[in-house]
């Protein structure tokens, strides 16, 4: 299975960005599907997370600015950052649950199989 992320890139505070992250997983729509950040000199961090059927969570630093979404039609999943703030600066992964038919999203990295290679988000002040 590969995850690939993009989209990140060098923007300025307030600004915009939409991450994606394709999956070659035949069974994508079946699995919840998260995305995690990790800062310099920080650990990796749950940011927000889609269960099969669309039921999202997200962390407290990012609810009501970040959205996540998933086509599985395409098998993709994005996420929709606004407002950004530098302390957003971080390479941004992607990764999909360990289990199946999961109808709420979890945080726990254990608990998700398979990750992508990650994309830096930098939010210049």
């Amino acid at each position: 299975v590969q995850l690939q992320a993009f989209g990140g890139g060098l923007v300025q505070a307030g600004d915009s960005l939409r991450l994606s992250c394709a999956a070659s997983l035949r069974t994508f729509s079946n699995y919840p599907v998260g995305w995690f950040r990790q800062a310099p000199g920080k650990e990796r961090e749950f940011v927000a997370g889609v269960s099969w059927d669309s039921n999202t969570l997200y962390a407290e630093s990012v609810e009501g600015r970040f959205t996540i979404s998933r086509d599985n039609a395409r098998n993709t999943v994005y996420l929709q950052m606004s407002r950004l703030q530098p302390e957003d600066t971080a390479v941004y992964y992607c990764a999909v649950g360990r289990d199946p038919f999961r109808t709420v999203p979890v945080p726990a990295p254990r608990l998700y199989k398979y990750w992508g290679q990650g994309t830096l988000v930098t939010v210049s002040s």
